[in-house]
């Protein structure tokens, strides 16, 4: 995720980073080519003049802007429920810490409890990106959970059940009351929920149908404008294409970024800050004084 102050309009007019210029110029360097080619002939093709004009273009160009639109929303709702989700995991996280430390005996150490959601939130990040996070978590919980880990294929759900396991135990030796017990447990259920909501979002992508059509239509689109800007924008004729072609592009390589919110690409969600900064959260609240790091952003990008 781009993290940089809003810079001077300027800047932002040149700034590479972040504009998925790099992932279109060899698209926009074979239409602008092409325009070019085509200018240079006067639209005439094996010596046949094409008879286009920017009518047809309108019209077209009306309907996938409205197709864009619809692209546009559905992969930022998935943006934006996904950062939902994760806003959700940090507030189950803090009310869990919260009980833990008010609503159980004193001498209970709730540590291994809080340290618990900590690697739920650093496995839910791992099994998102298919990244390993074993040495996170090797600090965190005990090494028969990590043994099972290894071979499970939803980490994240054997920490919570891991987690009811602790609070089942507290009950039973009557540190926590079963009407206390309960309420944590509704909060330990909200981590559930993350889970499943993530997994339905990386399990659930926007049809393939609908890239197909939005490239197809695109590609066509952009091939076919020099022909009917030619006759009246004459040399011209380039520099519209390249700047049209560039808005169509850019928007539909954007929007395929953030369509997979939990990848690494610079316009997804920041996972390991995210994750660091629940972290640093729960450790504050055990009254913890050394804190993690906040990730270093690279050229103003976080990860």
């Amino acid at each position: 995720m781009i993290i940089r102050p809003r810079p001077h309009w300027l800047a932002i007019l040149f700034a590479r980073r972040g504009s998925v210029l790099p992932s279109i110029l060899p698209q926009l360097g074979l239409v602008t080519a092409l325009a070019t080619i085509i200018t240079t002939s006067h639209g005439t093709v094996l010596g046949w003049k094409t008879p286009l004009t920017p009518m047809p273009f309108t019209l077209v160009g009306i309907a996938l802007a409205i197709f864009l639109g619809f692209r546009n929303s559905a992969s930022y709702d998935r943006y934006w429920e996904a950062r939902k989700f994760w806003g959700q995991g940090l507030n189950e996280c803090r009310t869990l810490t919260r009980q833990a430390l008010s609503l159980l005996d004193k001498q209970v150490d709730v540590r291994p409890f809080v340290y618990g959601q900590i690697a739920f939130i650093h496995a839910l990040r791992g099994y998102l990106r298919r990244v390993p996070v074993e040495r996170e978590l090797a600090a965190l919980l005990p090494a028969e959970l990590l043994a099972r880990m290894r071979e499970a294929h939803y980490p994240p759900t054997l920490i919570v059940v891991w987690l009811g396991q602790w609070l089942h135990e507290q009950r039973r030796a009557g540190h926590l009351q079963p009407v206390l017990a309960a309420k944590m447990e509704d909060a330990l259920s909200g981590l559930n929920q993350v889970q499943g909501g993530c997994e339905r979002i990386v399990s659930s992508p926007i049809p393939f149908a609908y890239t197909v059509i939005l490239y197809r239509t695109v590609g066509v689109y952009c091939l076919l404008l020099p022909f009917g800007l030619v006759d009246t924008l004459g040399w011209m004729t380039p520099l519209v294409t390249a700047f049209v072609s560039y808005t169509f592009f850019a928007q539909e390589t954007l929007l395929s970024e953030i369509e997979e919110p939990f990848g690494n690409a610079e316009n997804d969600l920041p996972l390991d800050a995210l994750s660091i900064t629940i972290e640093r959260t729960l450790r504050e609240m055990l009254g913890e004084a050394t804190l993690p790091d906040m990730p270093a952003a690279k050229d103003f990008v976080l990860t």
